[in-house]
């Protein structure tokens, strides 16, 4: 098997993450598979010699800063680092508490920043590299209820963009991943996180959640959910691509509704988007 250099992978225990470094290490490069949990970690690494666990909490300030001193030593650079680590709490703006807000932002957003500053400079040294950022298909459009993890979406994507012109020069690639609705656990610890809304928010909001939630049951009720599999195939091709695109995504209403904020006016989608979520009209 050709030896392809070093990959770093984070949230690599479960999900997109988890799928991305098994395709990577059956195509001959060395993951580094990165995640909190150490048991699953070491499980994926029993499947094949090519991945080393690396157990570290991202939201953890002192624990990320030692691994990124760690990651510019190190004598051979990542040539692939795949910024996938990230996770979801939901509800309207006023009962998602701002301790909440700034956790995402820590894990989705400052930690991705510091691990690609991190392997950055091996990269510049050897004049090669691909750093594949996940965003969303709500990086580019928020879902009510979805606005703080939007948010931490949209920063993925500019911060994208602006680093694809910073390091072009250096030979290295930038790649965006705008994933649709994908069955993973990613649901299922959002659903946890966020709790029971209904138990706890201000009374004014409870016929909006329901208006929300039976809108939401009819836009998902003929759909399919791929699993990670589908992005961790198009993650793979787009690094194995002697010339990727910039931005790739694929995935339930990525031509529903992605293409169609991308084509429509600000007032014309958030008429199309309030008629799917079933709020169109709703007078409280």
């Amino acid at each position: 098997m050709e030896e392809r250099g070093k990959a770093l992978v984070t949230g690599a225990s479960s999900g997109i993450g988890k799928a991305t470094a098994r395709l990577l290490a059956e195509k001959g490069f060395r993951v580094i598979a990165l995640a909190r949990r150490k048991e699953r970690l070491e499980e994926l690494a029993r499947e094949n010699p090519n991945i080393e666990p690396r157990p570290l909490d991202l939201s953890n300030a002192e624990e990320l800063e030692a691994y990124c001193q760690e990651l510019r030593m190190t004598p051979e650079p990542v040539s692939v680092l795949i910024n996938n680590a990230g996770f979801s709490i939901r509800g309207v703006l006023e009962d998602v508490p701002l301790s909440s807000i700034r956790a995402l932002f820590e894990v989705n957003l400052f930690a991705l920043i510091r691990i690609t500053q991190a392997c950055l400079p091996g990269m510049r040294r050897q004049r090669k590299g691909t750093i594949v950022n996940l965003s969303s298909i709500v990086g580019k459009f928020p879902f009510p209820t979805s606005g703080p993890y939007a948010a931490t979406k949209h920063a993925v994507e500019a911060i994208s963009d602006a680093l694809r012109h910073e390091v072009r020069p250096f030979g290295i690639r930038v790649i965006t991943i705008r994933p649709g609705v994908i069955g993973t656990e990613f649901n299922e610890k959002a659903n946890q996180l966020t709790g029971d809304l209904l138990s706890r928010t201000d009374p004014d909001y409870k016929p909006f959640y329901q208006a929300y939630g039976a809108g939401m049951a009819k836009l998902f009720s003929n759909v399919s959910i791929p699993g990670p599999e589908l992005i961790a195939h198009l993650i793979l091709n787009a690094v194995l691509s002697e010339s990727p695109q910039p931005v790739y995504a694929a995935g339930p209403f990525v031509d529903e509704l992605l293409r169609e904020r991308l084509r429509l006016s600000d007032e014309e989608f958030f008429e199309l988007l309030s008629e799917k979520t079933g709020l169109k009209g709703l007078r409280l």
